[in-house]
């Protein structure tokens, strides 16, 4: 089963806001450890304007509900899913495994970009999830075992979809 970990993205005070979320979506899309980007996959969002995409979700809040955090302002939660060297050996699988955790995360109301890195011997997923949804009228609520809610999720559907996928290497 896969190792989780999930982390909160807040502004940092030299970049600002916007060139926060960039900056991290830029280094989980790296083309080289991405195939070439060959194992990017998005929901609510294009890949290519992620950042663009997240930020304005996030004026929007803003705008309709009047609320700003300044420095404690969440922007984005970063998902990180590590499988052991050989679990998977599809990469296209391990970013589906990533779109499906993501997706059940997040009940489909908010953007995420799922990027699959294939250049260590443990293939992981980092998945960079839009701290407003798609309404922009909430936020992502990252209760207290949030942490242990995405390792249940990533092994459930870990060990559902290995099982398939053995099934069919047969």
């Amino acid at each position: 089963m896969a190792a989780t970990r999930i982390m909160t993205v807040h502004p940092n005070r030299e970049l600002g806001a916007a060139q926060t979320v960039k900056a991290v979506i830029d280094y989980v899309k790296n083309p080289a450890k991405t195939n070439g980007g060959l194992f990017i996959s998005a929901f609510g969002c294009d890949p290519d304007i992620a950042a663009e995409d997240f930020m304005f979700s996030r004026d929007e809040y803003i705008f309709s509900t009047g609320r700003e955090q300044g420095d404690n302002e969440i922007l984005a939660y970063h998902v990180r899913q590590s499988f052991v060297p050989g679990e998977i050996t599809d990469a296209d699988a391990v970013n589906k495994l990533g779109y499906q955790l993501a997706m059940e995360l997040t009940g489909g109301n908010n953007s995420f970009i799922v990027c699959t890195h294939t250049d260590k011997p443990h293939w992981h997923n980092h998945i960079i999830i839009c701290a407003v949804n798609l309404d922009c009228d909430r936020k992502f609520r990252n209760g207290f075992m949030s942490f242990k809610r995405v390792q249940e999720i990533s092994d459930r559907i870990s060990a559902e979809n290995i099982c398939t996928l053995l099934r069919t290497r047969s």
